[in-house]
């Protein structure tokens, strides 16, 4: 059986007889965990060692665990700083900005794969113009260019310890003030400003083998009239032709209220599959997810099936012994020394750098 085109959500901590009947609908490729499916990484890692026993290929295992405010699992893992911290020593300090941003991507990625989750949804190439509240902090600044560096460094390391990077929100969420969440933001800039600014960080991403793209529930009306994950021009034309994006697209939540300007679920979730989405999430929402599944229950893209293939996680790395990991322990340190701004004169560079001293 191939990974489906559809990414959904489970209620509790277990799967429950429904969930093991879903998950092996012929449409489903992956589970995104929240907040209220984890209460400690024991049953965490039970929960995820079901999911991949019900399919093989395995489902895809999923979760937002950026840091700072966008972080599902807490207690037991480390308590990561949000990207804008990454930035504020970025600008004294470029070189230990990188080195610290791909060592604590390291650790995440690690604490994560330890406990049988395939990916997180980071990072976030969102420039912070301070305009819009839910991107904010999550962003790694406001500068194009220290953004793509750091978002490199992200990517570097969450690659070391065996995960893929999925970038959002793709072509850019920080030109608009309103939360695609309740409604459908527009963001008036032509194409020209977007690229020489907010594209610029997937352009280095890209070239770097990104593996997955979220776009945003963001209209861009210069060009295109459809928001952008619903938009071909934006997916196919642009991000699969001109950018030359090879990895998976796939889509912000469905049940968001900025999607509801493509009707009801099922209409939303063609829309984004027609305009080149590999995987649709449906998300707090069974029935729509029901429904989704039942819509696309013969659908298959060869293609999309053997990308969503790169983005199982590679390795298991030993829980019980992840801290004695050097890695992990300079991880650890990068987030204490970040956490408190008055340290960032020290030194912060990755041992593993080759031109890192001491």
């Amino acid at each position: 059986m191939s990974l489906g085109p559809v990414m959904l959500d489970i209620a509790a901590t277990a799967l429950d007889a429904e969930d093991r009947e879903v998950l092996r609908h012929p449409a489903v490729g992956g589970v995104i965990l929240f907040a209220r499916n984890f209460n400690s990484p024991a049953q965490l890692a039970e929960l995820t060692a079901e999911i991949h026993g019900l399919r093989e290929p395995h489902l895809l295992i999923g979760v937002d665990q950026e840091g700072g405010r966008v972080q599902r699992f807490r207690e037991g893992f480390t308590r990561l700083p949000p990207a804008g911290r990454f930035a504020d020593l970025y600008n004294r300090h470029p070189r230990d900005a990188r080195a610290s941003c791909g060592s604590v991507a390291w650790l995440m990625a690690a604490e994560l794969r330890s406990v049988g989750v395939d990916f997180s949804f980071a990072p976030v190439l969102d420039l912070d113009r301070g305009l819009n509240p839910v991107v904010g902090d999550r962003a790694f600044g406001n500068r194009a260019r220290a953004v793509g560096d750091l978002a490199l460094a992200w990517l570097d390391g969450v690659r070391r310890a065996g995960m893929a990077g999925v970038g959002k929100h793709f072509p850019g969420h920080g030109g608009v003030s309103v939360d695609s969440h309740l409604e459908l933001p527009i963001d008036p800039r032509p194409y020209t400003d977007l690229l020489m600014e907010d594209l610029i960080p997937f352009e280095r991403l890209i070239a770097h083998a990104l593996e997955g793209i979220m776009p945003a529930h963001v209209r861009y009306p210069l060009v295109d009239d459809r928001p952008a994950g619903f938009s071909p021009v934006w997916l196919r034309d642009i991000l699969r032709g001109r950018l030359g994006f090879q990895g998976v697209i796939f889509s912000d939540d469905l049940s968001m209220g900025a999607a509801a300007s493509e009707g009801d679920p099922v209409e939303r979730a063609r829309a984004a599959s027609d305009a080149g989405c590999d995987m649709l999430l449906v998300c707090n929402n069974r029935p729509a997810a029901l429904a989704v599944l039942d819509a696309f229950v013969d659908h298959h893209d060869p293609a999309a099936e053997l990308r969503l293939l790169r983005m199982h996680g590679r390795g298991q790395h030993e829980r019980a012994r992840l801290h004695e990991q050097p890695e992990w322990q300079h991880g650890v340190q990068c987030v204490a020394l970040l956490e408190g701004l008055e340290t960032l004169d020290l030194e912060l560079l990755d041992p593993t750098d080759p031109e890192a001293t001491g």
